[in-house]
């Protein structure tokens, strides 16, 4: 067989198989009545637990878009309810469509992921070390500019990609590029920066064209450039307080790792595409799922913008992303033909996840929660949080952008939250990870009367908090 007559083969067959995903998809649109009422059952439980204003949530099976419906407030006063078709910001989950763009030019011969970043931009640390490839997998060791997730007094003043990109990429690496993994958005923004300049139009044009145009994504807009669009309001609640408007956070701040809105609907078309292998090469997918392998031989469990990981023998593709006033979350089973989004309107808030954990037994086995790691901070997290259920916080213990958060508003939330409470009886992580050179950990923090909350807490190497958020309440763990 000559090599046209296999290049044609192969297409015939790439064409087929999509056509029978998509009849199959047809034979089953929707999901049955009894899946709806549960899948609308644990969203309206999540945000009543939560009190997160609202979610749009959306099911595809089959590689079709089966459920999309929209819960709760878009705007609390006045009230204004949330519709499936409004867009929420989805943050960090734009990370994938940066990645999409790198691999389309390296695909044209325009770049390589193993080029290193001194062909672009030689000022940079050590950059004739660091590859694209070390940028997009969170490998590079270059810091985060954005690990806080409650908005730092320097979040209030424009800038511009460059800028951030200056300052956060000059700085001494983290550790030696590919020998650990730790998130960072300075990798996108630096990343963006290199597709614009091989490029040679605005980042944001050659993602419309050549990236969301192609699979008809519609609704997608700018977060920052475009705020107007923004039907849904983004709120903060300080320790389960009642919401306050939160704006978002000054634009430059935010290219290429996380300016897009969307509706949930659009989003689930995205992860269709990523199912359907509908705008890149097989190859080129195969790169976006491949987890990077550490210089110790150790996976890092991520790709090029989305994390790998195996959920009760269900291989996933996951991202959340936060900005300003909204989280969401963005699972997708590729071998299943699945995926699950929840897009919510309150920074800081873990609903958006919990709705996604509560809907993922519906269409699959339910997960394996991961054993808790040993942990020393418990007690001390413990005191300080008796302190603030009488609206006290030692400052010593904070770095200056946690004292700027504890003001005397956030203090009376605290206080006026956790006191009822009752007293603190346990402190119990349930997470830790690396980023932005700090130690982020989530804890399980249970009272005497009976109720537990979220927490999230961030450590800088010399012991100082940079963050420290109560993100609602939970069950069981």
């Amino acid at each position: 067989m000559s090599g046209v007559a296999k290049v044609l083969c192969c297409e015939i067959m790439r064409l087929f198989a999509l056509t029978l995903l998509a009849a199959t998809a047809t034979a089953s649109a929707q999901l049955t009545a009894d899946t709806e009422a549960k899948v609308a059952a644990a969203a309206e439980k999540v945000l009543h637990d939560t009190g997160v204003p609202s979610a749009s949530v959306g099911i595809a099976q089959n590689g079709k878009v089966v459920y999309a419906r929209a819960f709760g407030l878009a705007n609390v006063t006045p009230p204004k309810p949330a519709t499936a078709s409004m867009a929420y910001p989805i943050g960090s989950i734009s990370k994938q469509f940066t990645a999409t763009a790198v691999l389309l030019l390296q695909q044209e011969g325009k770049l390589s992921l193993d080029d290193k970043v001194a062909k672009y931009f030689p000022e940079l640390t050590r950059a004739n070390e660091v590859s694209l490839r070390n940028l997009m997998t969170m490998t590079s060791g270059y810091e985060d500019d954005l690990p806080q997730d409650y908005i730092i007094p320097a979040l209030r003043r424009p800038t511009t990609p460059e800028q951030v990109m200056h300052e956060w990429a000059e700085k001494p690496l983290d550790f030696d590029p590919g020998a650990e993994w730790q998130y960072s958005n300075t990798n996108y923004a630096t990343v963006a920066l290199i597709v614009q300049k091989v490029a040679g139009v605005p980042f944001a044009q050659f993602l419309r064209q050549r990236v969301l145009a192609p699979l008809d994504l519609q609704g997608v807009f700018n977060t920052y450039t475009q705020r107007e669009k923004l039907e849904v309001t983004g709120y903060v609640s300080n320790a389960m307080a009642a919401p306050r408007v939160l704006p978002l956070e000054a634009p430059g701040w935010y290219v290429g790792d996380g300016d897009l809105a969307m509706p949930a609907s659009t989003l689930l078309a995205w992860d269709i595409g990523i199912m359907h292998q509908s705008l890149l090469s097989p190859a080129s997918y195969k790169e976006f799922e491949t987890p990077f392998v550490l210089k110790s031989g150790e996976s890092s469990g991520y790709g090029l913008g989305v994390r790998i990981r195996m959920r009760n023998g269900h291989r996933e593709l996951e991202h959340s992303g936060e900005v300003g006033g909204y989280v969401a979350e963005n699972v997708v089973y590729p071998e299943d033909g699945v995926a699950i989004v929840a897009l919510t309107n309150e920074v800081a808030s873990s609903a958006a996840g919990d709705i996604v954990n509560a809907i993922t037994p519906l269409v699959l086995p339910a997960a394996v929660p991961p054993a808790a790691a040993p942990d020393t901070f418990a007690p001390q997290l413990q005191a300080i949080l008796g302190g603030l259920q009488k609206g006290q916080i030692d400052r010593g213990l904070l770095t200056p952008n946690c004292i700027t958060y504890f003001d005397a508003d956030t203090l009376a939330d605290f206080q006026s939250t956790l006191a009822p409470l009752g007293t603190v009886v346990s402190a119990t992580r349930t997470y830790s990870a690396p980023r932005g050179g700090m130690t982020f950990s989530g804890y399980r923090v249970a009272f005497s009367g009976g109720s537990a909350v979220r927490v999230s807490v961030a450590v800088k190497p010399d012991g100082k908090i940079e963050q420290l958020l109560v993100i609602g309440k939970t069950g069981n763990p």
